[in-house]
């Protein structure tokens, strides 16, 4: 047997350092944490914002943080489930979902900032990069002023531990909070329509993307295929009276709304039981009555009440 070198002999357990927890359980990329909270020594102080996408089994969920020594500090934030009141109930983790949260998100800092009517984003989804070059500067916003007082918002899109495949929801919600007015560094290279073989972008399918045209003709196909399988599939849209027909109307609407008020509902306060009294606890004796008391009502429920009398008789 050829000679092998122990690595893992008593110097390296004494130096070896463990892992952070989010680290060990995988849930965070602290190489790329690092790179986007690190801030340039020129804007000391300064924070340095991201727009945070996560995706349950459910929703998604989309922040704008900024993080500082004690923690990060969340600036707002919004999830799909709130679209309901936008007047999208079904269907809250898909493509067109995650742009709405997106908008949403970024309707609702600016308004915060005061900066919503500076920067109204598009009128109109198009698919397209919102690109403007003032000064020598590049903006990820449909239009800027030369002479404007207060810049656009910028942040940077943090996508944690999720693969950065084309087409992936997580852009979704980029998308829409850049037609927001949100200034955020990106391309066309990760948006559906984009082909890397031949470098080309087709800014109409990604429309299409946004609009839930890839949901309607899924549900036409199925519809024609299998009715039964359709009716459980898609039995939310059903119960709803969503058809395929639809959608591309209801994302409308649902724009629309989230442009017109963005705010979020009121939270009711939460109000205590003050009623509940902590039960006194019994003494030794009082244990052993309900005790017996138990074991009598077993007896009697399996043997009846005959011999439970025999019992106190002896």
């Amino acid at each position: 047997m050829p000679f092998v070198k122990v690595v893992k002999n008593k110097a390296y357990h004494k130096r070896y350092q463990t892992k952070f927890r989010r680290r060990r359980e995988g849930k965070t990329d602290y190489r790329q944490r690092h790179k986007l909270i690190t801030q340039d020594k020129n804007k000391y102080g300064s924070p340095k914002y991201r727009l945070v996408v996560r995706i349950t089994n459910r929703y998604v969920i989309a922040q704008v943080v900024h993080s500082e020594i004690i923690g990060d500090k969340v600036i707002a934030s919004a999830t799909s489930k709130e679209l309901a009141k936008h007047g999208l109930k079904v269907g809250l983790k898909n493509y067109p979902a995650a742009y709405c949260t997106g908008l949403l998100v970024a309707r609702r800092v600016l308004k915060k900032l005061g900066l919503d009517e500076i920067y109204a984003g598009v009128e109109e989804p198009n698919g397209e990069v919102n690109q403007t070059e003032v000064n020598g500067r590049t903006y990820y916003v449909d239009e800027v002023e030369e002479d404007a007082e207060r810049k656009p918002f910028r942040c940077f899109l943090d996508v944690g531990i999720r693969n950065t495949a084309v087409g992936a929801r997580i852009f979704g919600a980029l998308k829409g909070a850049s037609d927001g007015g949100l200034d955020i560094p990106h391309s066309n290279k990760r948006f559906p329509g984009y082909t890397r073989d031949t470098k080309q972008f087709d800014a109409d399918t990604h429309k299409g993307r946004i609009f839930g045209e890839h949901i309607a003709e899924y549900m036409r196909e199925m519809e024609e295929d299998d009715e039964e399988n359709f009716a459980k599939h898609f039995a939310a849209y059903n119960a709803e009276d969503i058809t395929a027909d639809d959608l591309e109307e209801l994302y409308e609407k649902v724009h629309a709304s989230i442009k017109e008020d963005p705010t979020p509902e009121e939270k009711e306060e939460f109000v205590p039981d003050k009623s509940f009294r902590k039960q006194v606890k019994k003494t030794l004796a009082e244990r052993k009555v309900d005790r017996a008391a138990k074991k009598a009502a077993i007896r009697k429920a399996v043997h009846g009440d005959e011999e439970v009398a025999d019992e106190e008789e002896e």
